[in-house]
């Protein structure tokens, strides 16, 4: 029901051994696959903007010329304060965002940081989604606008490269220094 661009499957392999010329040059233990994980999430921190920004979009769009009760959807207090709320959020996903982009060509990011970007992006952005969705009222489960599609993709984002607990647990044991993990 989403990411349908993207082939998901399961792989696995038991009792593999490989020879050590087989190893990721410079890896050791988990250290190579994990800093992978960390640049696919580092562009879900980007990606989770660009969603909800689309989301918000659209729906600006649509609240200035859906006409109920013979004036824009707009124009009510309730749309307006929820517009608001959503671009002081897409604000500041914006802001984490470009921040964590800074640091990263800088050299000094560090895969807390990236778990704070994933965390707070994906969250806000599938709240921004939602609140767009209703908004668009019954049009809001529609293909002929994005929003839907957006919300679904960001259900399968909150827990790709790593659920909303993994990240949370990265950071508190980024903040506490003691890990949660076994």
């Amino acid at each position: 029901m989403s990411l349908r661009a993207s082939v998901t499957s399961e792989f696995s392999l038991d009792d593999v051994r490989l020879p050590d010329d087989a190893k990721l040059p410079g890896a050791r233990g988990l250290s190579g696959p994990l800093a992978c994980l960390s640049e696919a999430r580092f562009g879900i921190v980007f990606g989770s903007v660009g969603a909800a920004r689309d989301c918000l979009e659209t729906t600006l769009d649509y609240v200035g010329s859906r006409v109920v009760f013979e004036k824009p959807l707009s124009g009510y207090q309730l749309t307006q304060a929820k517009i608001a709320d959503m671009a002081v959020e897409l604000g500041k996903a914006q802001l984490l965002a470009l921040h964590l982009g800074k640091l990263k060509d800088d050299g000094r990011i560090k895969p807390e940081q990236v778990s704070v970007g994933k965390l707070n992006n994906v969250r806000e952005a599938i709240k921004i989604a939602r609140q767009c969705r209703t908004l668009l009222g019954a049009n809001g489960i529609t293909l002929e606008y994005p929003v839907i599609r957006h919300a679904n993709n960001l259900e399968s984002v909150l827990t790709y490269e790593g659920t909303s607990e993994v990240h949370q647990l990265v950071i508190g044991e980024a903040l506490t220094g003691v890990s949660a993990f076994r």
